[in-house]
């Protein structure tokens, strides 16, 4: 009798496709598609990089690689295309035309994520109104039921309205509802902020990019159970906690946000206005970083950009460098607290496992010592496109 374990079969083999226009940051390798993939419960089996100058306007990768990835999605018993970068809405039928599978992009696939992960009340609202805006735009996609016209006795709509333009209609309508109701959350959280206001309560917000260890240091720090796993977008809902430091003798209030990514869509940005407004309302931000990571800076970079975005970029910030504790040895700092340059302007910086807790009381600490002698603000977008080399992280330290 065999003993070994048969692996699963893939319930949703997917195959994934980048273009590369000769932006920054192009993930060549598409890993982070992959990790958003198996976080949606998709597998990856596949992944086809290309080229190009522009966008095909009919299918974005051209019909010549159009075909390759349809031979290949056959041979592999694909069942779903993934792309990189976000579709027009006639990109997306035409390639599903053309492909004769299920294809969506790197929008979707955030959005649901975000679907399968909120929590709340708020959450689950703020993800229903980017899913409605962006199905608005995409009513033609494969439905061709909608094109048909609807109208007369005992039908809804007027005289000769397709029923696409219903469809639109009762979206619109729905999405005016839902906003109503965030703006009423949004009143509530204004009033439970201007109530630690009164109690003269200083504000921490948790940001970074996603995966960095955010909810595992907020559970460090306050003692709380909020869900930490490792992977994308693990936490959603803003969780806010008492922290309390005795060498001030005083509670703060720490907010854990959730996590930002490239190319985040706008919709969401948007529709998680009132959760950011934990971040825009901070006396600090603990900004995360995955110091194992090896695209930190880029990630960093983004975080900034989308800070700029919600109105919380010259608010302070300390920079907490995690998951030391997953970095080789000889790539670790010989000194744990320094200060970053930030466009010119030094920025308070530890190097800490928020998983081992090495480094925690440490952060502790700063945050005392911050509270008496608050930092600096940041300055908005500052060049992270330098080497490793000269990066002062990558074991050069000891030479300081």
């Amino acid at each position: 009798m065999n003993n070994l374990q048969q692996p699963e079969r893939p319930i949703t083999p997917a195959l994934l496709v980048g273009v590369d226009f000769g932006l920054p940051f192009f993930d060549a390798e598409l890993e982070e598609l992959g990790l958003l993939a198996q976080t949606a419960g998709l597998t990856p089996v596949a992944r086809v990089t290309c080229k190009r100058k522009a966008p095909d306007a009919a299918l974005f990768i051209g019909s010549g690689k159009a075909d390759e990835i349809k031979q290949l999605a056959t041979q592999l018993g694909v069942q779903e295309v993934l792309f990189d970068q976000s579709l027009s809405p006639a990109q997306q039928r035409n390639l599903e035309r053309h492909l004769e599978l299920p294809v969506n992009d790197r929008t979707l696939l955030i959005l649901q994520i975000f679907a399968q992960r909120a929590r709340s009340h708020e959450g689950k609202l703020q993800v229903e109104l980017a899913r409605l805006q962006y199905l608005s735009t995409r009513l033609v996609r494969r439905w061709s039921h909608l094109e048909r016209q609807s109208g007369g006795i005992g039908m809804r709509g007027g005289p000769g309205e397709s029923q696409i333009e219903l469809d639109r209609r009762m979206i619109a309508d729905s999405i005016k509802r839902i906003k109503e109701r965030l703006v009423k959350v949004k009143r509530q959280r204004q009033t439970q902020r201007r109530q630690r206001e009164r109690r003269d309560a200083f504000n921490i917000s948790l940001v970074g990019y996603t995966n960095a260890g955010k909810s595992t240091l907020f559970n460090a720090l306050v003692k709380a159970r909020v869900y930490a796993a490792d992977q994308l977008f693990a936490t959603l809902d803003t969780t806010t906690r008492q922290l309390y430091l005795g060498e001030l003798g005083r509670v703060i209030s720490l907010s854990d946000t959730v996590g930002f990514i490239r190319d985040l869509p706008h919709g969401l940005v948007d529709a998680f206005q009132a959760t950011l407004q934990e971040a825009v309302d901070a006396d600090l931000l603990l900004h995360v970083v995955d110091f194992s990571s090896p695209n930190h800076l880029e990630q960093m970079a983004e975080v900034q950009r989308v800070l700029s975005e919600i109105g919380a970029g010259d608010i302070p910030q300390i920079l907490v460098f995690n998951k030391l504790d997953q970095v080789e040895p000889m790539l670790r700092p010989h000194v744990v607290q320094d200060t970053y340059d930030l466009a010119g302007l030094p920025t308070p910086r530890i190097f800490l496992s928020s998983q081992t807790g090495d480094g925690v009381p440490a952060l502790r600490q700063m945050l005392v010592d911050t509270i008496q002698a608050p930092v600096a603000a940041p300055v908005l977008l500052p060049d992270f496109h330098a080497s490793h080399e000269d990066d002062p992280d990558f074991g050069t330290m000891a030479e300081k």
